[in-house]
């Protein structure tokens, strides 16, 4: 058993792309945890997807030993976390299981929005936080001006910084020696009755569901009989390990340590992230506090495009709902696309990487309707019902008032750019709450309307600052606002999968671009067709679609003008009656495209 007094537990938090993997992969070669041999980049990004976009998607956990300069043997337990928004769940629960962390800030860039995130729920943790300035390297770093922004911005001592090179290796000792001295070693108690907290699962085809876990007090191994509090499901331990990072078998796990265990578990569902795991005959009586369940905030449907294939979708979303706890489903069917899943994202970079994965691991052609956000619908009798799909609105006149969710937006922009991104806030009805100001750049704080944040607001964001600006966001709750549901005819046949929710004073100008980009992207048909934007049953924007028609005076050289009539008016009957019976087929990409406007 290691002593507590020599036991470490630490993540690594900071912005995207501030060198919180690289600085992992530098601590890891440099204690030789890992063999020269098996060393590659982002060691412990073990997704390709992970890879092949250079971000941190799940947390992911190493345990290193460390000789210290006074002879001390110490063990590290290291957790990378994710810096995306969107992954902001998988930091917070990190978090917890770790008594510090170390903040990287890029020495180049300084403090960006996500590194304000991410400190505030290392702060909310009570942790320990050691400053690492990265990139020392460059020739742009400029280390006193961000400690100087540490300070300011965050409220951090920034004098005794340590100056790394993640990449090149330089300052690696130091911050090495920094863990073992500044952050606290955790406590515990190995007599008292087990109390391990759960803080991630994760399905494997070999051994069923993984669980990592961190043991407050007690110990925990191999043939115990464990007990999940929150279901009172019982399980006896198989195999019982740490990870260095490959999986490595030990016999007892002890307080303060972190490790695996499986369990013949074979449902992820039965092991809920953040549940306290005790002793079957001696348990605890009180649980861990745990941590509330994640709360999808984007909505959108997923459709094969192939409709053979959905079973093989269903077959796919059910494996990937196993890993990813954040991630949920139900069944939905489309008039135009047929059946498919609703599914729940926490932002669109998970929506992104969830439809990737499926893409790529499971060779399904997907189908993506427009994203949209949930909605609490209030009735005049006063039941409130949460809308899922713009689709299932029901009759308004049943209706009482609608709320949207709302959200705090912090955006860090060089001073530079501030008007623009200002005005882009306000097109988007955004209410300034705050506006400061840290060095140069200035920090702005928004209440924004979530649905105007999940089309397309970060990439007009990066365009309208040149890539330089920052944003963060938080879920503040629900607003009454005037919102109606837009719907898309095309030859006067609503088409569910183009609903919309807009605000009444911008529904006429969406409807309008909604109308003209169908017209582009429908192909003509023998009859002409109208492309309406309509609000209950008044049509707010309409485009004609004209037919494809066949010269059928071709024949007539000279003669009387009755003949040319009688065969125009017989072509003009024949129209009328294809148009009632016509069936006018969309394709696939103009879905996709209508809804990728720029509002």
């Amino acid at each position: 058993m290691t002593n507590l007094a020599n036991i470490r537990n630490f993540s690594i938090v900071a912005h995207i792309d501030h060198g919180k993997s690289t600085l992992a992969d530098r601590l890891i070669q440099t204690t030789s945890t890992v063999s020269d041999r098996d060393m590659k980049e982002q060691l412990l990004d073990s997704m390709d997807i992970e890879r092949e976009r250079g971000i941190t998607i799940k947390a992911n956990t190493v345990r290193i030993d460390y000789i210290a300069k006074d002879g001390e043997k110490y063990v590290l337990n290291l957790i990378d976390t994710p810096g995306h928004v969107d992954f902001a769940y998988e930091v917070s629960r990190s978090m917890r299981a770790v008594e510090g962390s170390l903040l990287v800030v890029d020495s180049t860039q300084g403090v960006e929005a996500q590194t304000l995130a991410n400190v505030y729920q290392a702060i909310d943790a009570d942790h320990e936080i050691v400053p690492v300035l990265n990139k020392i390297d460059l020739p742009a770093s400029d280390c006193d001006r961000v400690a100087e922004q540490i300070e300011d911005v965050i409220g951090l001592d920034a004098s005794e910084a340590i100056e790394v090179s993640a990449k090149s290796g330089i300052g690696i000792g130091e911050t090495l020696e920094a863990i073992v001295n500044k952050l606290p070693a955790p406590t515990g108690d190995v007599d008292a009755p087990l109390k391990a907290m759960l803080v991630d699962s994760w399905y494997d085809a070999y051994l069923g569901v993984v669980v990592l876990v961190r043991i407050m007090d007690g110990k925990m191994q191999k043939g115990d009989r464990v007990k999940m509090m929150s279901n009172g499901t019982l399980h006896t331990i198989d195999r019982i390990g740490v990870f260095k990072p490959q999986m490595e078998n030990v016999d007892c796990l002890y307080p303060g340590e972190i490790g695996f265990i499986t369990a013949s578990i074979k449902q992820v569902r039965d092991t809920r992230v953040g549940d306290t795991i005790t002793h079957d005959k001696r348990g605890t009586d009180t649980a861990l506090p745990g941590f509330k369940p994640s709360q999808p905030v984007v909505f959108c449907g997923l459709f094969p495009v192939d409709s053979s294939q959905f079973e093989d979708l269903r077959d796919a979303i059910e494996k990937l709902a196993l890993n990813d706890a954040s991630f949920s489903s139900e069944m939905e069917t489309s008039a135009a696309l047929g059946f498919g899943f609703r599914c729940g994202f926490l932002g669109l970079l998970h929506l992104e990487v969830i439809r990737d994965r499926i893409e790529r691991e499971y060779d399904i052609d997907l189908i993506t309707t427009a994203p949209s956000v949930i909605y609490h619908v209030y009735s005049r009798d006063g039941e409130m019902i949460e809308l899922h799909n713009p689709a299932d609105m029901p009759d308004l006149s049943k209706v009482d008032h609608l709320e949207e969710p709302r959200i705090k937006a912090t955006i860090l922009v060089p001073d530079d750019y501030l008007g623009d991104v200002l005005k882009l806030c306000q097109d988007r009805r955004g209410i300034q709450e705050d506006l400061t100001y840290a060095g140069s750049r200035a920090m702005v704080v928004y209440d924004l309307p979530l649905n105007e944040v999940v089309f397309d607001f970060y990439d007009r964001l990066k365009s309208v600052t040149k890539g330089y600006a920052s944003f963060d966001y938080q879920m503040t709750g629900y607003r009454t606002d005037n919102l109606v549901k837009m719907q898309i005819l095309v030859n006067e046949e609503p088409v569910d999968a183009l609903s919309v929710m807009v605000h009444r004073d911008r529904s006429e100008v969406r409807g309008r671009a909604m109308c003209e980009k169908l017209k582009d992207l429908i192909p003509r048909h023998m009859f002409k067709i109208p492309i309406q934007a309509a609000i209950g049953g008044k049509v707010i924007a309409r485009e004609t679609l004209a037919a494809l028609r066949k010269d059928v005076t071709a024949k007539c050289y000279g003669g009387d003008a009755t003949r040319k009539r009688k065969l125009l008016d017989k072509q003009k009957a024949g129209k009328k009656k294809m148009r009632q019976f016509g069936k006018v087929d969309i394709p696939q990409e103009a879905f996709i495209s209508a809804l990728k406007m720029d509002g």
